[in-house]
Formats: C-alpha cells, structure tokens, sequence
C-alpha cells in the first residue's frame, strides 16, 4: 500500500512535509514567550500565530484554485519552497515585523502545501488505499505532538530558539525533492471543461483571512469591546465562507457540503475543550504544566491508534466511522466536564480525553476520504482547500467563544458551559450530519 515500489517516494514526501510542518507549530509554541521577548513584540504576543493562521486561508484557497486549474504539481513545486524561505527569514529575524512577514510565508506556504498533498493522495492512491494515507498523516502528528515541545524547549535553553526554524529549512527541502519525484511521474494533467466557475475566490480568501484575524483578536479581549469585534469579524467571515465553501455547507444539505461542515464541527469541539483543558488541571486541581499535558498526549496516543485502525478496514463505510468518531468525542466531552468543579475527579481527564482522541482519529480521516470521494476530479482543490477552511474557522469560533466564557466566569464556571455546547454540536454531528454524509456515498 504506503511502501509499493511506485509510491514509497510520494509517501516518504508527504510524511516528511506534514511532520516538519507539525514539529515546526509546536516549536513555536514553546519557544514564543522567549522570542517574543528577545525581539521586544510582547505587545504582539499571539500575532505570530494570527499571522500564520491568517494567511493560511489565502494558501489554502490560491492552492485548491491552482490545483483544480493545473492539477497539484506546480503547486507542490512551489508552496514547500515558500514555506521554507519563510523558515529562514523566521529565524533570522531581528525585530517582530520580520517575524510576522516569515510567518506570513509561512501561511501562504504550508496552506497551499496541504491542499496539494490531498489531491496528490488522491492521483496516487486508489480509493481503497486513502484510508490508510490519511491515517498515515495523522500519525505524522504524534512523534511532534509528544516530543516537539521538549525539543524545542532544549534548543530554545541551550541554543537558540532561531534554530527552531533555520534546522527545519534544509529537511523540508529534502521533502519536497521526493515529492519533486513523484511529480515527474504523474501524467500530463488536462482541466476539466466542466469544473465550476467560480468568482470571487481571491477577494473572498482575503475577507476570511481578515475576518480571522480580528476574531483571534477579539478571543483575546473578552469584553464589549472584543464582542463588538467579533461581529465586525463575522461580517467578513460569513460572505466569504458562502463563496469558500461548497453550497450549501451553512444551510447542511446533504452530501458533501455536510461532510465538509462536519470537520468544523470535529476539529472545533476536541480543539475547543481541549486548549482549556491544561488550564483546568493546573489553577483548579494544582497540577504541573508537565502533568496537566499528560491527558493531551494519552489523546494524541488515541487518535493516531485510531487512525491507524480505520486505515486497516477500507471496507467499513465513512459515515459509519463518521457517527462513531462524533459519539467518542461526545462521550469525552461529557466525561471530562466532572474535572471542572474543585471536587471533581482530576483523574478522569485521562480516560475521558482517550476516548475525545479515538473519535478525532475516525472521524477526521474518515471525512476526509469522503471528501474525495465525492469530489470530482476538476473540484478536489476547491474541496480540500474548503476542508481546511472549515478546520480553521471550526477552531476559531470555539476556542473564542470558550476564551470568553473562561475569562468572565473562571475556568471551574466557564468550562462545563462551553462543553455542553460542544457537545451538543458533536451529537448534533452523530445523529444528523453522519446521516446526511451517507445519503450521497
């Protein structure tokens, strides 16, 4: 399957680009405080991931148009490049406004990257294999989510956090040179005639990319000030989501546009709980930052199991898969609310965030291979692209809205809150969305 003759360079490619680009966001994440510092930006203390998120959305919606127009080669040919450049003027910066232009670069690039790399999945891989290259690129996610912080913690101490991004620039290049090798072996690509036209895509990207920013913003200015913010954000986002995303995503019509908008609601409800879930464990039960992450790694443990398991049963149908992921998570989130008050089990972290991880790992891959599946071959760029989008801004409108509920209310009276309504949503994905995904696969 992943290691055939024709397909190990491809494999080898994308694995190398998802895990730098993973190992690169939790370094950041580490080494922020200390470079924030070292370059006198404390005042722009979250823009650095503004910035990327933000101009993600312009790479994923260039990248998808590019792809759908003149198939993923030209894109993969460039997007790791850009990102690579944005590597080096990261970490040779010496004031924050070079930063935000590396991390810029960064966005444009890795947003582009990753829809390419699902439409290059779907040239090499026939339908049966997907499964298994989507559950490989989950566990792309593992060894950085349980490493990268250490390391980058290290080589922030002992060296300097600018090696964060310059020791990354050369292996993404070695990605992107076996990538480079499968792209001279795919055929020569032919547009479709009978792909959509579609208006408005650049101005649209662009509109959701500002209404993003303001809403990271807004989610760190819990006050009027902030919720007058979020609806000027909403005011952007809301227009450009209607053009960026399938028709008929925001109303759930049936088929892809569920599908599409059932990985908003995934990524919004594990990310959404989790961010918080730290801060719970240390101000409420008096747990160490070291402690307080272990429930975070045991669920990245789980949803790379899972992937890995749903990528060994092709046969049993996505929407089935789909309606379990949404229901483990539900369990989680349910289960992990009795941590909030201070007579609450702190133990049960651990188990409930197992079972929030199994659900994330059936579920997202399960998605998206349904997303290809569906997709016309002239439309898979578009759909991937939307599929990202709707990961960005699932996350956005929940980890915001969870921002101020736990800054008015305090963690032990904000949190059960958000995850009532996360729930809600997730059941909302198990019982409907699930079904409406089955009706057109």
């Amino acid at each position: 399957m992943l290691w055939a003759p024709d397909r190990w360079a491809a494999t080898t490619g994308l694995l190398m680009l998802v895990t730098l680009a993973a190992f690169e966001q939790m370094g950041v994440s580490t080494a922020l405080p200390t470079l924030v510092h070292d370059l006198h930006g404390e005042s722009l203390y979250s823009w650095p991931f503004t910035m990327f998120l933000a101009t993600a959305v312009v790479g994923n919606v260039l990248g998808g148009r590019l792809c759908d127009r003149r198939g993923p080669a030209p894109v993969l040919m460039a997007a790791p490049l850009l990102f690579a450049l944005g590597l080096v003027v990261a970490g040779s910066s010496h004031e924050m406004t070079q930063l935000l232009v590396g991390r810029a670069l960064q966005g444009i690039g890795g947003g582009a990257q990753i829809v390419a790399l699902y439409v290059l999945i779907a040239l090499v891989f026939p339908e049966r294999d997907r499964p298994v290259a989507f559950g490989a690129l989950s566990a792309a996610w593992v060894v950085p989510s349980l490493i990268g912080p250490t390391i980058a913690g290290l080589v922030t101490q002992y060296l300097n956090w600018r090696w964060i991004f310059l020791g990354l620039a050369p292996l993404v290049l070695i990605g992107w040179a076996l990538v480079v090798v499968v792209l001279r072996r795919l055929p020569a690509f032919v547009p479709s005639e009978s792909g959509q036209r579609r208006r408005g895509l650049t101005i649209a990207a662009v509109a959701a990319a500002v209404g993003l920013a303001v809403l990271s913003w807004a989610g760190d200015h819990p006050n009027v000030v902030g919720i007058v913010v979020v609806l000027v954000g909403l005011a952007f986002v809301v227009p450009a989501l209607r053009v960026l995303l399938p028709k008929g995503t925001l109303s759930v019509r049936p088929g892809l546009p569920s599908v599409v908008l059932a990985r908003s609601l995934l990524s919004g409800a594990f990310f959404g709980s989790q961010i918080f879930l730290p801060l719970v464990l240390q101000q409420v039960h008096g747990f160490s930052p070291a402690l307080a992450g272990v429930p975070l790694t045991i669920a990245a443990l789980g949803w790379s199991g899972a992937s890995w398991w749903q990528g060994r049963h092709p046969d049993i149908a996505r929407p089935l898969l789909m309606r379990r992921g949404f229901l483990f998570i539900t369990l989680g989130l349910v289960l992990v609310t009795f941590v909030a008050p201070v007579w609450g089990p702190p133990w049960v972290a651990a188990p409930a965030w197992v079972f929030a991880g199994l659900g994330m790992g059936l579920a997202v891959s399960s998605v998206s291979v349904l997303v290809l599946k569906l997709s016309p071959e002239q439309d898979r760029g578009f759909n991937s692209a939307a599929l990202q989008l709707s990961d960005l801004f699932g996350q956005s409108l929940f980890v915001g809205l969870g921002g101020v509920l736990v800054a008015q209310l305090g963690p032990t009276l904000g949190w059960p809150p958000l995850n009532a309504v996360l729930a809600a949503c997730t059941l909302f994905g198990a019982l409907v969305l699930s079904r409406r995904a089955a009706s057109n696969s």
